[in-house]
């Protein structure tokens, strides 16, 4: 090898070699043409000999002084964080204990070793970072390769470099081999959970297809506690205390191999316990603030003024950051910097007491002023401070740059850009805000440290610090005269883009994280979305009924009872926004499996709204609606016919044969004629609805379409099994045709055909269907949506039709599980799951376990239900007939 070759130890086994090798890479990128042997050998200080003898893998080091020099000059060129002695000597005590390998032909061939998992995305070293006291704390509480140590929670307020601490440490275990790291953005419980369901799935916990995050993040925890292999999470940014209650990782008492490390802002003894270790973090010491800043802004800086200014920033590292970035960017020395930021502070644009220490508040908000300016200066001129100010109520942890691009936000930016004229040909045309201006405004953001702009983070391409949003939003508000007005429009257009943004279908986890930004808007928001003038803004109805659209019934039941509490104080009991999330409550109980419940609800309702809106309101009329349904699910089918009929009489007098309502009505007469048992009166009613709602409607319509699905399923009903299938086959071209495939309406009627094909005679081709069908409803709507459930309990009942009855129970049994865990053990999907299990139980051989099964559910169906509901009524008899098929 010539002097000047590629630094490559071909062969050697050397873990010290191997990231000389790394950073002799690294430095070459950085520095091409310079970094050469004879170069790298002048600058350490170490023999050119010593330094070829290593880039052969001819001899590996044993002077631990020579290895940290020739390590920091590479680290410099390649612009990384300088590694300490401590991380050369683990790498060199690893050399000296690996095993000499054996001769090939001895012994069985050595398994290949598991690869490598990372998950997550660890934040990229902040440049000129310090290898500080306390990051060597944190290492040699890890003790060697995280054998007996103690979590450890890094604390501190916001700005102190928390997160870059936790990021140095990742980095240096990763490069030492830890063979799992789960870097977890822990703001909410729900990205924890996210993070650990990820890893469950790389690590191959999971079977493919499963989508429950929850089950998936137990899996990932039973895993960390019982495997050899090593592995570090970091949590970072833990806001609540509870959002970690069983989340904890194992400690390393039960887990030899791991290493677990918190960052938070919170100094609570939640957080404390026996196996883990609470870690002050400061701010930086008057040395490592010198050292920063004269990596940042050279040495030509006299050493008095670099400390005067670290001095003034209160030694804080983020305001370090951005100082040295605005001073760089403006091309002006640290005295004038520090001349500017004395004229300018800002006393109304600062961070709680509660983020920062006392005395530095108002020269951090100064730090951040002044790069808003710069960036605002900086093409296209005029956008940085508004795009800011939408980025600032959203969520910190991740903001769909669609929603920032969205006609509302494009809209705002436009209304607040300043005048044409003024800027002197340099500011942006009202006409010209586009996607491209706003994405390319991002970047220059991210540029000033202002943001961070990662185009290739689906959905949260956009994180900013909440340092930073909260003196953008204090800011905002700083004018009296105009605070309210700006704010109340800035939250106004960011609720108005993330309702914009939000899909029919949720995919790709964007509902998740849309819900996570509605929640952030609402918490910075205060009453701005909702107050007596405006009432709740729509987006806070959409992100409650996202959950149950998405099959989260439940969740959806919460979100809608924690809406009703703010409606309550901000708008009052009477208010027609309390009333409408109300029956938005009731419904999600009566869909969660309470119909008793809400019918109850929805009747207690109807009295107020009757009262504050009067009896003919629309929304009164709807909510006569909802009981008249729940009344009739509840099992008082004959009482919901007659309050529909009565209800039709009212809508057609009050909103005319014509309206949608009306006809919406006229099709829950009929639905409700078909479950009180004439099929005659209800096929001759869906008739004419469908006739007038393709006059007025149109053909295409989906409502249209909707009452054809009724008509074909009255014709199965009344015995034509095959004439059914074949109008759904029609109507499924249509449905294709105006809605897509993946409609759930498509869906359901691809679920209509399959089942009416099936009562035809074809269960096998029924089952096929069902099958298929499943595959598309999982990758869709996800394997825990109620559709999904309802196609799989199809499947199995297709499959003991066609013959295997076995099949068809061990399909229910494992279908029960879920819905047990999805809907409780109360909702009627539950119910007719096990009232289905247990009939396939008797069908497979089994009478007598079926006859114990359906006295177990008719126990819980006269709770439930009532001894009069007709599920109950069919439940005795089913246990009569399976008790006496047990008895021959």
């Amino acid at each position: 090898m010539v002097a000047d070759s590629p630094f490559r130890p071909q062969g050697s086994g050397s873990r010290v070699l191997a990231e000389l090798a790394r950073l002799w890479d690294q430095a070459r990128v950085h520095n091409p043409g310079r970094v050469t042997q004879k170069e790298l050998a002048r600058v350490s200080g170490v023999p050119h000999t010593t330094v070829n003898g290593w880039a052969t893998g001819a001899a590996e080091p044993r002077n631990l002084d020579q290895l940290v020099q020739v390590g920091a000059t590479l680290a410099a060129w390649a612009n990384e964080p300088l590694p300490s002695a401590r991380d050369w000597d683990r790498l060199m005590a690893a050399d000296r204990a690996r095993p000499a390998p054996a001769p090939a032909d001895v012994g069985p061939p050595v398994p290949a070793p598991a690869e490598r998992v990372r998950v997550g995305v660890i934040p990229q070293p902040a440049d000129c970072f310090q290898d500080r006291q306390v990051a060597e704390d944190v290492e040699a509480a890890a003790g060697e390769g995280g054998t007996g140590a103690p979590a450890q929670v890094l604390t501190g307020t916001g700005g102190v470099g928390k997160t870059q601490l936790a990021a140095a440490h990742a980095r240096r275990a990763w490069r030492q081999g830890v063979q799992v790291l789960v870097w977890v953005e822990a703001a909410t419980r729900d990205g924890i959970v996210s993070a650990y369901a990820r890893a469950a799935a790389r690590l191959g916990l999971t079977p493919a297809g499963l989508d429950d995050p929850d089950q998936a993040a137990r899996e990932f925890l039973v895993w960390a506690e019982t495997t050899g292999r090593s592995w570090l999470v970091v949590l970072d940014d833990v806001r609540r205390p509870k959002d970690l209650a069983g989340l904890w990782p194992p400690s390393a008492v039960s887990a030899a191999g791991g290493q677990v490390l918190v960052t938070t802002r919170l100094r609570e003894a939640a957080l404390a316990g026996a196996d883990r270790r609470t870690v002050g973090v400061g701010t930086f010491t008057a040395a490592e603030a010198r050292s920063y800043l004269r990596a940042k802004l050279g040495d030509h800086v006299p050493v008095a003024d670099l400390d005067a200014l670290a001095a003034d920033l209160g030694f804080l590292p983020l305001a370090l950051a951005q100082a040295a970035a605005y001073a760089a960017n403006a091309a002006i020395g640290c005295a004038e910097y520090r001349r500017r930021l004395a004229t300018r502070l800002l006393g109304h644009a600062v961070p709680g007491e509660d983020h920062l220490p006392d005395g530095h508040r108002r020269i951090v908000a100064a730090t951040w002023e002044l790069s808003i300016d710069e960036a605002g200066r900086a093409a296209p001129a005029g956008l940085a401070r508004p795009l800011l100010c939408l980025t600032s109520v959203l969520d910190a942890a991740g903001i769909p740059q669609a929603a920032l691009t969205s006609p509302p936000a494009l809209a705002y930016l436009t209304s607040h850009l300043p005048d044409p004229a003024p800027l002197g040909g340099g500011g942006v045309d009202a006409a010209t805000v586009n996607q491209a201006m706003v994405d390319e405004v991002l970047r220059v953001l991210h540029r000033h440290s202002l943001l961070d702009h990662d185009r290739t983070a689906a959905h949260r391409e956009i994180r900013v610090h909440r340092l930073v949003q909260r003196a953008t939003r204090e800011h905002l508000v700083a004018r009296p005269e105009l605070g309210p007005r700006l704010f109340a429009e800035v939250a106004g257009a960011a609720a108005d883009a993330l309702l914009h943004v939000w899909p029919p279908v949720e995919r790709d986890g964007l509902g998740e994280i849309l819900r996570a930004n509605t929640t952030a808007l609402q918490q910075a928001a205060g009453t701005a979305l909702c107050n007596p003038g405006a009432g709740a803004h729509p987006l806070l109805f959409q992100a409650a009924a996202s959950l149950g659209h998405a099959g989260r019934v439940t969740a959806a039941v919460a979100a809608s009872a924690g809406l009703h509490a703010t409606c309550l104080r901000d708008l009052g009991p009477d208010h027609p926004d309390t009333l409408a999330i109300r029956g938005n409550l009731a419904g999600w109980r009566g869909r969660a499996g309470d119909v008793a419940g809400a019918a109850a609800a929805f009747a207690e309702l109807l009295t107020d709204m009757e009262r504050v809106l009067g009896p003919d309101h629309p929304t009164t009329l709807a909510t006569r609606t909802n009981l008249a349904g729940f009344r009739g699910q509840a099992g008082d089918v004959a009482g919901a016919a007659a309050a529909f009929a009565e209800l039709l009489t009212d809508m057609e007098r009050v909103l005319g044969p014509d309206h949608p309502a009306t006809l919406a009505t006229r099709h829950n007469v009929a639905s409700a004629r078909r479950e009180a048992g004439d099929a005659a009166g209800a096929a001759a009613a869906f008739e004419e609805l469908l006739a007038d709602r393709s006059r007025l409607l149109g053909p295409g319509h989906p409502d249209t379409l909707a009452t054809r699905s009724h008509v074909a399923s009255l014709r199965g009903d009344a015995g034509d099994a095959a004439g059914a299938a074949a109008a759904f086959a029609e109507l499924l071209t249509d449905m294709e045709r105006v809605l897509g495939p993946d409609h759930p309406e498509t869906l359901a009627t691809r679920a209509n055909l399959a089942g009416w094909r099936g009562q035809a005679g074809d269960a096998a081709g029924a089952a096929a269907a069902f099958a298929e069908l499943l595959t598309d409803m999982e990758r869709v709507l996800g394997p825990d949506h109620p559709a999904t459930l309802a196609a799989r309990a199809h499947l199995a009942s297709f499959k003991g039709e066609a013959g295997d009855a076995a099949e068809a129970y061990a399909a229910l049994e494992e279908l029960l599980a879920d819905r047990l865990q999805v809907l409780g053990p109360d909702h009627p999907s539950t119910l007719t799951t096990r009232r289905n299990l247990a009939r396939w139980r008797g069908e497979a051989g089994d009478a007598a376990g079926a006859a114990g099964a359906y006295e177990r559910l008719l126990t819980d169906l006269l709770r439930v239900l009532g001894p009069g509901h007709p599920w109950t009524v069919a439940a005795r008899e089913e246990l009569a007939y399976w008790r006496e098929a047990g008895r021959q």
